[in-house]
């Protein structure tokens, strides 16, 4: 059932993807962004860099979105029960109710892109 509200999903998700990859299409690395556009197979996305994407995917019952991120070598934040390593790979994975609003789903991909933006090193920096 998911698959098919994966792909109905997608109807609605895909121009904000499209949109942001022409939009952010000048400031990422050669080949990137890439929108990914396969719900028959579980998943709807986009990938900035190899190291910023996000997916809306499907495991058969449930619709998750999947961000994938590298944490910024500057958040030296940490506690005393655990120790952040900054620029290590980061997987974070959320459940979406079945009526994601659309208000929802621009604030994922505004999230994404708040992310690339906030990295250190970034050439091209907005204030968005």
């Amino acid at each position: 059932m998911s698959v098919h509200e994966l792909a109905s999903l997608r109807d609605r998700i895909l121009p904000m993807l499209r949109f942001a990859g022409q939009e952010y299409g000048h400031r990422t690395p050669d080949g990137y962004p890439v929108v990914v556009d396969t719900p028959e197979s579980g998943a709807v996305g986009l990938e900035l860099d190899p190291n910023f994407a996000l997916y809306v995917v499907s495991d058969g019952d449930q619709i998750y979105a999947d961000y994938y991120y590298r944490s910024a070598r500057n958040d030296a934040r940490s506690s005393a029960s655990r120790q952040k390593h900054g620029g290590l790979p980061f997987s974070d994975r959320r459940p979406l109710a079945h009526d994601v609003s659309d208000q929802e789903l621009r604030n994922l991909v505004a999230e994404l892109m708040s992310r690339w933006n906030f990295q250190p090193g970034v050439i091209h920096i907005t204030d968005s």
